[in-house]
Parts: structure tokens; C-alpha cells; sequence
């Protein structure tokens, strides 16, 4: 087993690779003058099981192409198997056309990925779970909720939770960790925006008065729509808001926004690296996913059941 790492996130391999006590491969992913990606693998890799760490967020052209890159050059260098470990997998909203004349994105580059040559992608709360199927190679989808229930147990213990979806696409995801916190109460946010440039109506659906909610999504990027549904909550009634979001974007002035906010934090895992912004904040915190991806990874190496992990 042998793992690379890109540069899009290299604190989370080298805590992948502390946790299952294998070196990460020397490797030099750099640029030239004019931006080209270039790389070179530093050691012998024929015949090796080999997992590239790298998810595609900001810059996530750059991220993409340094991805592809690494996995052509472990392909020309003979590695037995190249495993794509995408903890955020960059441009999956884009896994439908909104409108006319519109591109289906997420299927570009699954077959971007695929066609550069890797065996197997593994990857960490898909926004969208049908993306899978646009890939032609077997692809693992990793749930965050084995490294967030934990976190909540920690920190709230025998609360009365309320676990809110903060709109009705994410209800299977609130549902879920609802189920492992001793099936807390579920709430949903109902969203709707009347016309263009015209603020949005939020109805919440569940009795939430004096209860501390928890508000549970898989991305955050602006945070318009999770700081407007913490308003929400509070303005009927709710003791306190929280927020644990798998992929902290947080793009723009998104954590200026949940500082000023009625969040009283947001959490979101290390499946993208912190930003200088995130590290100062006072109530955004990240948690990390090294281990849950490094077993999944050790499981894929092994040929044993990646699934069991959520048993």
C-alpha cells in the first residue's frame, strides 16, 4: 500500500497516513512558470496498491488537474491499483441540467477521473448520492455521520436534541444522524423565494420552542442559507443553534457571516483544509475524518467490507 498526496489538502493525508503508520510516497507535485502541473513520482511503484489524497475544492481547477495528473503518471509508472481519494468531490452540484443548455459537470469529470486512469474512487458525502453511478469504476461513498454523532454525544450529551434539515433535499441526511443520536426529533426548514432578488420565506416544519437544535447539511458555502435558517429557528422559539456540515467551503465572507450569525457553532470536518479565516473564528471549529477515511482505505487495500464501517 502506498499513499500520494496533491496539495490541495496535506495535513489530512499525513493524518491518514500517521493512522495507518505508513510514509507518505515521496512525490513532487509542482508548477511550472505558466501554471502547468507537473509530476514526479520518487519511488518505485510497479505493482503497488496506490491511494491519491486529493479532494478538488479551491482553487478546484488547479486541484482537478493535479489529481488527474498524479493518476496518469502512477498508471505509466505501473501501479497494480490507483485508488482516487476525493474527500470532497469538487463540482457535484452540478449533477443535473437546471435549464437549457446546461452541462452535467459531476459526469465530466467522473469520466475525466476515470478515463486518466484510476481503478477506484473513494469519497466522503456525496451532495448527491446518484453521482456514484456516473462512474464506471467501483466507487465507495464514505458518510460522515460515524465522525459527527460522536462530536454531538460530546458536547450536548442526554440534551433533547432536535435535528433540523435546513431544506427538504436533506432530510435523508438529517434522518440519518437523528437515528444514531437514540432517534432525537427531526425538523425541517421549508425554504421559498417568491421571485429574483426577493428575500426568502422560511417555515419550519416541527415544533422546535425551547429545544437546542442542530442543524445538519453536507455543504457550506456562503452560509447565506444555514445563518437564515439559524434566524429562523431562533425566531420560533429554539434554546440554541448549531450547525455540522461535512464540507466547510465557506467561500467569500461565509465565515464573517456565521461569526455575525445566530449560529452558536459551526462544525464541519477537515475534508477540506482550513482556511486562515476558519483557524481564528471563534465558532467554527473542524473535526477530522483521518481515521474513517484511513480504515476505509486499509478495508479497500485489504478486500474487506468498506460498508460495515456504518454498522
Amino acid at each position: 500500500m502506498k499513499i500520494l498526496s496533491g496539495n490541495a489538502n496535506r495535513p489530512l493525508a499525513e493524518a491518514i497516513a500517521a493512522y495507518l503508520n505508513v510514509p507518505l510516497t515521496k512525490a513532487s507535485v509542482r508548477r511550472f512558470s505558466d501554471m502547468e502541473v507537473f509530476v514526479e513520482v520518487q519511488e518505485n511503484v510497479r505493482g503497488e496498491d496506490v491511494f491519491i489524497i486529493q479532494p478538488t475544492s479551491y482553487p478546484a481547477n488547479d486541484n482537478l488537474m493535479e489529481l488527474l495528473v498524479c493518476i496518469d503518471a502512477l498508471r505509466r509508472a505501473s501501479a497494480r491499483r490507483i485508488t482516487a481519494v476525493i474527500p470532497y468531490f469538487g463540482y457535484a452540484r452540478q449533477d443535473r441540467k437546471p435549464g437549457p443548455r446546461t452541462p452535467i459537470s459531476a459526469k465530466l469529470v467522473a469520466n475525466l477521473i476515470t478515463t486518466a486512469g484510476a481503478n477506484r474512487v473513494l469519497t466522503l458525502d456525496l451532495h448527491a448520492g446518484q453521482i456514484q453511478g456516473f462512474f464506471d469504476i467501483p466507487t465507495d461513498n464514505l458518510f460522515g455521520a460515524p465522525v459527527i454523532v460522536p462530536d454531538i454525544k460530546q458536547h450536548y450529551g442526554d440534551a433533547e436534541l432536535m435535528i433540523v434539515s435546513p431544506d427538504v433535499g436533506g432530510v435523508v441526511r438529517a434522518r440519518a444522524i437523528a437515528k444514531r443520536l437514540n432517534n432525537a426529533d427531526l425538523a425541517i426548514v421549508d425554504k421559498r423565494r417568491e421571485r429574483a432578488g426577493v428575500s426568502e420565506v422560511m417555515n419550519i416544519i416541527g415544533d422546535v420552542k425551547d429545544r437546542p437544535c442542530i442543524l445538519v447539511d453536507d455543504i457550506v458555502d456562503s452560509a447565506g442559507t444555514l445563518c437564515n435558517a439559524a434566524d429562523a429557528l431562533m425566531e420560533q422559539g429554539a434554546k440554541s443553534v448549531a450547525a455540522y456540515v461535512t464540507h466547510g467551503v465557506l467561500s467569500g465572507g461565509a465565515v464573517a457571516r456565521v461569526s455575525g450569525s445566530s449560529l452558536q457553532e459551526l462544525v464541519t470536518t477537515d475534508s477540506i483544509m482550513a482556511t486562515e479565516a476558519v483557524r481564528v473564528s471563534h465558532n467554527v471549529r473542524q473535526i477530522t475524518i483521518g481515521p474513517l477515511i484511513g480504515e476505509a482505505m486499509r478495508r479497500i487495500s485489504e478486500e474487506s467490507s468498506v460498508s460495515s464501517l456504518f454498522d
